[in-house]
């Protein structure tokens, strides 16, 4: 890939991560704009829910659901635009909670610590002390998302539309990079003796291993 490509799919992806809760945030401060907020709220779940299909197999039965659900979406469209602010709340909360679960179902006995999967895709082999440390942080991560989605819930029917939306459109981001760095910053301090690897790192070697697995279900 070349350095144009690159620093162009960066640029579209910090566009995205900018522009798009500005305009949701304005859809929400101007509620009279139903239509607007409609569309602004759908588009994700759109986009996302298309990718699924197309990716998925076999792909003509979830091409079909998604033409239903759109379908189903677009008769009931006038219903959306009144009540565009739920489909926000429902995509935010939503997936604070899928966030929280993907954590929390790991902490179960039995099961390995998320973060100690990703540390063992970083570095290894890990001591006893660094596997304690990843389990407690794999607490403190399903913790903070479960709190977020609370937030966010009672955020959303306690408060005015625009206090909710600031709360999610402007917040949210740098909350969850605050607790990353964070996170890293306790780590560094508790596990000097290990190398560490920075975040983006360990992201990508669980992005590379997760395309390396779905390869290997598609073979077989």
């Amino acid at each position: 890939m070349s350095n144009a490509v690159r620093m162009a799919r960066w640029f579209g992806i910090g566009l995205l991560l900018i522009g798009y809760p500005v305009l949701a945030h304005y859809t929400n401060v101007n509620a009279h704009n139903g239509q607007l907020g409609a569309v602004v709220a759908v588009a994700p779940v759109f986009v996302i829910g298309l990718v699924y299909a197309l990716k998925s197999s076999p792909r003509w039965v979830w091409l079909s659901l998604f033409a239903m659900t759109g379908a189903a979406g677009a008769s009931s469209w006038t219903l959306l635009e009144h009540h565009f602010g739920v489909l926000y709340w429902l995509q935010d909360a939503g997936m604070q909670c899928i966030l929280f679960m993907t954590f929390a179902r790991t902490l179960v006995a039995g099961r390995k610590p998320l973060c100690t999967q990703f540390a063992e895709m970083a570095h290894g082999e890990i001591t006893p002390q660094h596997a304690h440390y990843a389990h407690q942080v794999t607490w403190a991560w399903a913790w903070f998302f479960g709190l977020m989605a609370t937030i966010s819930t009672l955020l959303f029917f306690l408060t005015p539309l625009t206090t909710w939306s600031i709360f999610a459109n402007f917040l949210t981001l740098p909350l969850v990079a605050f607790m990353f760095i964070a996170e890293h910053w306790v780590r560094k301090r508790l596990l000097p003796e290990r190398s560490l690897s920075p975040i983006a790192d360990t992201f990508r070697i669980w992005k590379n291993k997760s395309k390396s697995m779905n390869r290997t279900q598609h073979a077989e």
